[in-house]
């Protein structure tokens, strides 16, 4: 394709359904849309406007629900006794028209969120039990589209897609949300949760899993289907604030940390026992309660208002007559505005349940979180089943309206399992893997490394690094590693800076460890144990220093009480191939088995982005890229990382043209560059692989992403046109498959589906590549947007299945292809370095922004040399 091209590019058609593997019966948790005569041809779309009294716009989210409920309740004949379907904020729509293509509608509201009480300037009249107060809105619905019902029966047909189709499906989820919101859920998207105590697990410090619904329709080849699948959110605990903060802490009462809690309690909604009135936290009080004071103005008998300074503990005490038994040491809950704060002690606040918890998980929560949220297939089907009956979406009155039913059955689809890659190691060996796992047993890696002049360093961890250290080498000499001892001073943390900055601890082992080793040199490797498998401080400190500073290859561990050879040879995978050795390769990599791939110069690229979590909005984002080195071989990446704008996940750093104002070439250029040093020759396939993309941004990433990477090679030579094969790899969606004579066993590692549940038109499919021996597996969604290079359907799921079986850190076929798995580890790994203190600074010391206004995004740290084409990330 000519890159200059202005035409907009849309992702491929279906070429047609592979036929390679073991024909499978399978059940899917899609469940068919039958379709009755509509009471009307048109779905009405009308714009929705809420205004206060006085025309200013509302702003608060959740209140537009509120509103329009009440506009359901008290105006029926205004609406000619419609029913409608609401999204929450600008958009409603009904089936047939509502009386007017304009109505305004008057409510009024008691405010149960009132922000004045302890601590205002309120007078003593009103004191804490200030009664509930009014407020008036505008609302009104003014008439937008119409859209075909008809659309509906479409999909039934499986016919072409289009936007109308579209649209009809957006009506049909907006239906759904509305009917959940009507029975008080909790609503995260197309998700709805319940407040019932059978689906609440707490999952420790404050914190509780909560199991819900995910329920959306879907246009696929079999025609309409209602995809309902068991989803997870995490919640606060309801109850007292101080016992939460005592139990997300983990401390008692007296040693909270007062700055983590403001961050942790900041716009969670509490109740006040003494009113049952519930607020919006918006900080804590600088001092303790019995020392904040606020200037109370307060009535006297002549009608003149005295201005008095006082303590809140007082106010609650002396003159409101309320007993504070543990208030008075602890900071007050702010609920008002930073220049007019209104405080009320903590006793007596209680944390409202249904509030989301957005806050990173300690190990002990995540441990608990996947041993409690995972299900059984059988477990999941019935919980399935119990939904879709206790939901009663036939009894809706807007899907009835429509001409909608929904069948009860679990959709049966058709799926193959694919033929399992067999596996070269050491020697020209053969593994055969069964049940997509394998192991080393007596065997050699493929390529093993060479680790010589290497270092130990262990930083407070309670283990006998001597006896790893002999274990390790022993171990990885039987793999065939030429593995000799290390230096023979294991270099401990100085228990005087155990608990310094983790700075200060890295930099005080730097200094120990070089002014230790015989006659001061660089190790060529460092093994760095530690007292903490996760969320250690050491680890993002450690990994900077020593990739970007020193430009030496590095593994982290914390060992358990038990290190055994299955442990050590885990840790040995992941040594051999950061040092530039192989593992294991494909068997067809070595017979050239995929000829588009392996008989003609090809690199395969995988991209991802990570984000901050939800509650970081200023951290940047980070876009890693990972790129095949070594042609033919389809094992080996490099990877290249940069940050971008928060929160963006389009990769906008694919492509610079050289100017005098930057210095970076851009990601494509540096990896195309790499590949052309390895193999002496320009790339003519390109084969990439996109994670964390959604439908909606398909076109983007198309006429975006992948127009920056063509750029960048006719940038190179412009004479050069390799072609482009470009695919989507989600995880993130909702379909499950189950099967049909064993439906307590996942499906078998391989099943592949392609047809009746896949898009009507895109070329896409399902792919269980690995096994699923915890829980429902989950598959891999992969959409084929772009394929120059004329892959036929099964040798490109050949492909695809093949990279889920080079993924150098494990003994087990994974899930995703492993060049996105690689950018995902990248990403994280260089996140940790962007988490290192004196970045933190940097980005404090802008505010967040640039002398222009734009949002700072600090570079990110470049790898030594030394590192920097090497698989670090492993």
């Amino acid at each position: 394709m000519d890159s200059s091209s202005k035409s907009t590019l849309l992702p491929m058609a279906r070429k047609g359904n592979g036929s390679k593997g073991q024909k499978i019966h399978l059940l899917t948790n899609h469940f068919e849309v039958h379709l009755t005569k509509p009471t009307s041809q048109y779905f009405f779309h009308y714009d929705v406007a809420i205004t206060y009294e006085d025309g200013s716009p509302v702003e608060a989210n959740g209140i537009g629900r509120k509103i329009l409920d009440n506009v359901e309740k008290n105006y029926q004949t205004d609406l000619g006794s419609k029913h409608f379907a609401y999204d929450g904020e600008k958009n409603l729509f009904t089936v047939g028209p509502l009386p007017s293509n304009q109505l305004d509608f008057t409510v009024v509201l008691v405010d149960m969120y009132s922000s004045r009480n302890a601590g205002n300037n309120d007078g003593d009249s009103k004191r804490l039990r200030r009664p509930n107060q009014s407020k008036n809105f505008k609302v009104s619905l003014t008439f937008a589209a119409k859209i075909p019902v008809r659309s509906i029966a479409n999909a039934l047909q499986g016919k072409e897609t289009d936007h109308l189709q579209d649209s009809t499906r957006v009506v049909l989820d907006v239906i759904l949300r509305h009917n959940a919101a009507g029975k008080n859920c909790l609503l995260v998207r197309q998700s709805s949760f319940h407040n019932d105590a059978k689906f609440f697990t707490n999952i420790g410090e404050g914190v509780d899993c909560l199991k819900g619904f995910h329920a959306s329709f879907r246009t696929t080849q079999g025609g309409l289907s209602l995809n309902i699948d068991v989803t997870n959110t995490l919640t606060v605990t309801p109850g007292p604030v101080l016992e939460f903060l005592i139990t997300n802490q983990g401390r008692d009462g007296i040693s909270i940390d007062w700055k983590k809690a403001k961050s942790t309690l900041r716009n969670l909604r509490i109740k006040v026992v003494t009113t049952n009135l519930e607020y919006k936290i918006t900080g804590l009080s600088g001092l303790r309660c019995k020392d904040q004071t606020f200037l109370w103005k307060r009535k006297k008998e002549n009608g003149e208002v005295e201005e008095t300074e006082i303590t809140v503990f007082d106010y609650f005490t002396q003159f409101l007559k309320i007993k504070l038994y543990d208030s008075g040491d602890f900071p007050c809950i702010n609920v008002g505005k930073p220049k007019r704060p209104t405080y009320i002690p903590i006793e007596h606040c209680e944390l409202v349940s249904l509030q989301r918890y957005t806050k990173a998980l300690s190990i002990f929560q995540r441990t608990n979180l996947v041993n409690k949220s995972r299900q059984r297939p059988r477990e999941k089907m019935n919980m399935l089943t119990n939904a879709l009956e206790s939901n009663k979406y036939n009894d809706d009155s807007m899907l009835k309206e429509c001409g909608v039913r929904i069948g009860s059955e679990f959709t049966r689809v058709e799926g193959r399992i694919l033929p399992t890659p067999n596996l070269k190691v050491g020697n020209g060996a053969d593994i055969f893997p069964r049940d997509g796992r394998w192991n080393f047993n007596n065997k050699h890696f493929a390529e093993p490394a060479t680790v010589t002049k290497w270092a130990v360093v262990n930083f407070s961890a309670h283990c006998d690094p001597h006896r790893i250290v002999h274990d390790l080498v022993r171990c990885g000499r039987a793999k065939g590693i030429n593995m000799d001892y290390p230096f023979e001073t294991v270099f401990k943390e100085n228990p005087k800076f155990k608990n310094a900055p983790a700075s200060v601890r890295v930099e005080k082992m730097v200094e120990q460890m070089t002014s230790g080793l015989p006659g001061g040199g660089k190790p060529n490797f460092i093994l760095c144990i530690l007292s903490q498998k996760k969320n250690s401080d050491v680890y993002g400190p450690w990994k900077k220093k020593i990739l970007v500073d020193y430009g030496i290859v590095t593994q982290c561990i914390a060992p358990a009480g038990n290190v055994n050879d299955q442990y050590l040879t885990n840790v040995l995978l992941k040594i051999n191939v950061k040092l530039g050795g192989l593992n294991s390769v494909l068997a067809i990599e070595r017979s050239l088995g995929i000829p588009l791939v392996m008989r003609v110069p090809t690199i395969i690229i995988g991209m991802d982005v990570s984000h901050g979590s939800p509650g970081q909005s200023d951290v940047p984002s980070i876009a890693a890229v990972v790129s095949s080195r070594e042609w033919p071989l389809i094992s080996k990446y490099r990877a290249c990382v940069r940050t971008q704008s928060p929160k963006v996940e389009l990769i906008d750093n694919l492509f610079n043209p050289v100017s005098g104002t930057t210095k970076d070439d851009g990601i494509m250029r540096e990896l195309l560059n790499d590949f052309r040093s390895c193999s002496n020759r320009k790339p003519e396939h390109i084969i990439i692989f996109r994670d964390g993309v959604g439908e909606s941004q398909f076109k983007q990433v198309l006429n975006i992403e992948l127009a920056q990477m063509m750029q960048a090679c006719k940038f190179l030579d412009d004479t050069w046109d390799p072609k482009f094969t470009m695919i989507i790899a989600q995880k993130n969606h909702h379909t499950k498959f189950f099967q049909a004579d064993k439906s307590d066993n996942n499906v078998p590692p391989g099943t592949i589906i392609d047809s009746k549940i896949c898009h009507p038109h895109n070329n896409d499919f399902f792919l269980c590549a690995h096994r699923g021996s915890m829980g429902t597996t989950r598959p891999v969604h992969y959409h084929v947007l772009y394929d120059e290079i004329g892959f036929s359907t099964d040798e490109l799921q050949e492909l695809v299945h093949s990279l889920s079986y080079v993924y150098q850190r494990s003994t087990t076929a994974v899930s995703l292809v492993a060049p996105v798995y690689y950018a995902h580890l990248a990403a994280a790994q260089m996140g940790t370095v962007m988490k290192s203190e004196d970045l933190l600074e940097t980005l404090s010391s802008h505010d967040g922004v640039t002398t222009s206004g734009a949002v700072y995004v600090p570079p990110m740290p470049k790898l030594n040399e030394r590192v920097a084409t090497s698989m670090f990330f492993c």
